[in-house]
């Protein structure tokens, strides 16, 4: 758990946060990665070029200006550096640890010609620590554009909308279905990775705006849209994510002991059932666990399950490392810890014991075919490479989609396949001034991302607003 010591200043190789010794990390939920000493962020802010034309902000989905938050850092100026992170994201502390930066903002850095790009995500994430370390300051907002705007959702979408529009004087109510706010920020995403008090400090910040929180307010149950425009609200945005698990379809999934990704990591993180009895939530954990999947959500289920006490965890994944869509971060940090991967490998079904329990899973080879006309190789099982893999638990994490309740309750609010609501390149929906952002607007995909059609449909929801008529 050391930090190393004055580190070089090298213009081709970013300098290494610290982390948790993998013996040590995985008898604990504590977080990984330690973040950068000031030191050491001087030390790597001194790398930037600092380019006269930075591709880097071009691949951020919310736009930071990083080159400039990024010399404020050289010259010690932290508060300034935060302040300018916060000119385009409400969410830095987060974004600085979860966001996929080496797909992003870091893989446009000029540096990656010769050698590895500015380490953006961990100069972020110094920034806010900072912030949160001095005391988080929040201006008041002291403009009133009299009018009011449901938000629907509080994960990293709504949180963004309601951030940027009470900025400009609305009047935002924001409704949560959980008792608490973040989304999959405190449901999905293992407190290893990302602290609880870290969204809720977050969060914090944007209701100090002036923004109302509403938890325990499922819309679909509780109100309707319809019931929200009756009720004063002359916009509404539906950030309300992709909370609903797919599932194989294969025989024997409805064994005891195989869980949805949802679920488990539902009762890990939002239940803590880590820290049960205190918490009250139990969970069972076997001694051999098997994960279906290739992304964060299956690396965070099997990472989570090795913390709870398995003794082999096996992530079964039917392509190659190189396909599977998971953080290569997280991918090292995983094989750190002793996860197994079991690629080229497909589930066809599970076996039970006279109890009704998971035992085993039948499971065949796969190879790649070669790539069809639009350049996808796909998956083709090969004939008689039938396995059995012995398992007690089994997580399965393919993917999820979005919940169908505000689809069902809306009429004329109209749907995509698989449950996206459709919506235009403003991200305003089929009824008017309804509009979406997230995962149920474009599919499951990253935070940052949600974060930044959020911010699309912020500007929509003001130029409606500015040149309605409605009072």
């Amino acid at each position: 758990m050391s930090r190393p010591l004055n580190p070089p200043t090298n213009r081709l190789k970013a300098v290494e946060a610290a982390k948790q010794e993998p013996s040590v990390r995985i008898k604990n939920f504590e977080e990984v990665v330690l973040g950068y000493t000031e030191e050491q962020a001087l030390a790597e802010a001194s790398r930037c070029l600092n380019c006269k034309e930075p591709k880097c902000i071009e691949g951020c989905p919310v736009g930071v200006d990083i080159p400039g938050f990024i010399e404020l850092i050289k010259q010690k100026n932290y508060v300034a550096a935060i302040a300018k992170i916060r000119e385009r994201n409400s969410l830095p502390a987060i974004c600085g640890r979860v966001c996929p930066q080496e797909e992003q903002c870091q893989k446009s850095c000029i540096l990656t010609k010769r050698g590895e790009p500015v380490s953006i995500g961990r100069l972020e994430r110094f920034a806010a620590d900072i912030e949160q370390i001095n005391g988080i300051v929040v201006s008041p907002v002291n403009v009133s554009m009299g009018k009011k705007i449901a938000v629907v959702g509080a994960g990293p979408a709504g949180l963004t909308v309601a951030a940027d529009l009470a900025k400009l004087g609305y009047q935002i109510t924001l409704f949560e279905a959980l008792h608490c706010g973040g989304g999959v920020l405190v449901y999905g995403i293992p407190e290893f990775r990302l602290p609880k008090r870290i969204v809720q400090s977050e969060i914090d910040i944007i209701t100090k705006l002036g923004v109302e929180f509403r938890p325990d307010a499922l819309i679909g149950r509780i109100f309707t849209i319809e019931e929200l425009f009756a009720k004063g609200y002359q916009a509404v945005f539906i950030g309300t994510g992709a909370g609903l698990p797919k599932f194989l379809c294969i025989p024997g999934e409805n064994l005891n002991g195989i869980y949805s990704a949802n679920e488990f990591l539902i009762r890990v993180n939002l239940m803590k059932c880590y820290d049960f009895p205190k918490s009250k939530t139990p969970i069972k954990v076997g001694k051999k666990v098997a994960v279906i999947g290739g992304g964060n959500v299956a690396l965070d289920s099997a990472r989570c399950a090795l913390r709870l006490g398995a003794e082999e965890v096996s992530i079964i994944y039917r392509r190659t490392r190189n396909e599977m869509p998971a953080r290569q971060e997280e991918l090292e940090n995983a094989d750190e810890e002793g996860i197994i991967f079991r690629y080229l490998t497909a589930p066809l079904k599970f076996n039970g014991d006279e109890e009704g329990n998971v035992k085993s899973m039948e499971t065949i080879s796969m190879r790649l075919s070669d790539e069809d006309g639009s350049g996808r190789r796909h998956v083709v099982p090969i004939e008689n490479s039938q396995a059995i893999i012995d398992v007690d638990t089994v997580i399965v994490a393919i993917g999820r989609t979005p919940n169908p309740i505000i689809q069902y309750t809306t009429p004329g609010l109209k749907t995509e396949q698989g449950g996206i609501i459709a919506n235009d390149a403003s991200f305003k929906t089929s009824l008017e001034g309804v509009y979406v952002g997230g995962d149920i607007a474009t599919g499951e995909a990253t935070v940052i991302s949600a974060m930044g059609t959020a911010k699309i449909a912020a500007k929509s929801i003001h130029e409606y607003l500015s040149n309605s008529k409605k009072s």
